[in-house]
């Protein structure tokens, strides 16, 4: 049984329920959702079910929506960015002094003569680096206007006018470095690398390996 008992130490005395009341009035109320929350959620779900009608991908948004918005949707674009693609590089023009593993600028001098310098400033070294196509880049000098080339037995040397063994496949490496080879020239199937060897004098690209300290090169701005 519930009764009604009153505190002595009120004028005016308060009511104060016991037993079952008392134990419903300590029941947990979980909140409904607000309108906000509702029109979210049915969003997502439409969002979804269209996705998966069509085949096409959800809109990007925060990290964790694409973890569930991206499930079992077969989606071309992931959360984390390709080391490999280099399609933001298209048509790009940059001026950079290549700068090897064996502390060598890379230059070519006015006679089409690749060599290597120490000199940072050397004019010859100056090379405006044009990507021709994703992941293929033209490397010609500033200061005579000369394009890098090999040959077919993989000799580096300048050439006047530009041509297919002017281009190279750029590719960056783990340890920070770039890659140049050779886009149109192979030996025995295996790419040949534009390379400088421990004295600054280019090797031939059959010689060279990609993992190779004289194939590695650093595009560094110009001072």
């Amino acid at each position: 049984m519930c009764r009604w008992t009153t505190s002595d130490a009120h004028l005016c005395p308060e009511p104060v329920l016991s037993c079952a009341t008392a134990a419903a009035s300590t029941r947990i109320f979980v909140p409904l959702p607000s309108a906000a929350s509702l029109t979210l959620i049915c969003f997502t779900l439409l969002l979804v079910t269209a996705g998966s009608a069509t085949g096409a991908c959800p809109p990007r948004a925060g990290h964790d929506s694409l973890q569930v918005l991206g499930s079992g949707v077969n989606c071309s674009w992931t959360l984390e960015r390709h080391t490999r693609s280099y399609n933001h590089l298209e048509g790009d023009v940059r001026l950079r002094r290549l700068y090897s593993a064996n502390k060598f600028f890379l230059c070519i001098d006015r006679a089409g003569k690749v060599d290597g310098t120490r000199r940072k400033n050397y004019a010859d070294s100056l090379m405006e680096i044009r990507s021709v196509s994703v992941g293929v880049v033209a490397i010609k000098s500033v200061s005579n206007g000369l394009y890098l080339a090999m040959s077919k037995k993989g000799t580096l040397f300048g050439s006047v006018k530009y041509s297919p063994s002017c281009k190279f496949k750029e590719r960056i490496e783990e340890n920070g470095y770039n890659t140049y080879a050779s886009l149109r020239w192979k030996h025995g199937g295996r790419q040949m690398f534009v390379s400088l060897n421990g004295r600054g004098k280019p090797r031939r690209g059959h010689k060279a390996r990609r993992r190779h300290p004289s194939t590695h090169f650093l595009p560094m701005l110009p001072s």
